[in-house]
């Protein structure tokens, strides 16, 4: 294909690109690698060059496009001149598992032998692997990718069994004594406390009124006294006549 050119941009550079595609989250890892083998195909072709790609996997769309509820994401990233986006463009275009693409202009009058490129023949295949989403996982249609992490065979059996020691002697010292519950009062010991008490209160308040009268007479007792000094003024009269 014949590379286009524009007036625009200095000679010997390429603009920068990022191109997002989904396709139907039903596609198998081959018909991924199919479409990426197709987009690098022109990119290569046309004088671009591709600085990263990348698997997002599956995820859950915005909302609903050619009844997918879910789409798997891939990413490019890369040099070309103008001319190149159209003619991938139109290649997703035609492509029935290919469900929406989006590319974004990230600069311009880039010079290619500066921007080193991270993707290789390992990367590319592994770009083509779809990693299983998390409701895949939780329903058991699709392995997690972090199971061969949490094999039986990569665990310790004297780390384990240390580990189960030392919880059972910690669940030992931790223990405490249930404290016992008394027993319930007797029928008739309610009753007897009742009247007990009501005796006690009886006794207690009667015992308290002969206090009360016994200090009746010593105030009857202190009345006398003016009564004694009245005397004095007949006395003084008595005088009086004797004079």
């Amino acid at each position: 294909m014949a590379q286009l050119k524009s007036l625009s941009d200095e000679p010997g550079t390429a603009r920068e690109y990022e191109t997002i595609y989904i396709l139907r989250a039903d596609t198998v890892n081959d018909g991924v690698s199919q479409v990426n083998g197709r987009v690098r195909g022109i990119l290569e072709q046309m004088g671009g060059k591709v600085l990263k790609l990348d698997n997002w996997g599956k995820r859950r769309l915005a909302y609903e496009v050619r009844k997918q509820l879910k789409g798997i994401y891939l990413y490019w990233h890369y040099l070309a001149t103008p001319g190149v986006v159209e003619e991938v463009e139109r290649n997703l275009r035609m492509l029935d598992n290919v469900l929406r693409y989006y590319t974004v202009k990230v600069d311009a009058n880039i010079d290619p032998a500066a921007r080193p490129t991270d993707v290789t023949e390992e990367t590319f295949s592994k770009a083509a692997e779809t990693a299983a989403d998390e409701e895949e996982i939780m329903t058991g249609q699709a392995r997690s990718p972090f199971a061969d992490e949490f094999e039986d065979d990569d665990i310790d059996p004297d780390a384990e069994e240390e580990a189960l020691r030392r919880a059972a002697a910690l669940a030992a010292t931790t223990t405490t004594t249930p404290t016992p519950t008394p027993p319930p009062p007797e029928a008739g010991a309610g009753a007897d406390a009742g009247a007990g008490a009501g005796v006690g209160a009886g006794a207690g308040a009667g015992a308290e009124k002969p206090a009360l009268a016994a200090e009746k007479p010593a105030l009857a007792a202190e009345k006398p006294a003016p009564a004694a000094e009245k005397p004095a003024p007949a006395a003084e009269g008595a005088k009086k006549d004797k004079e």
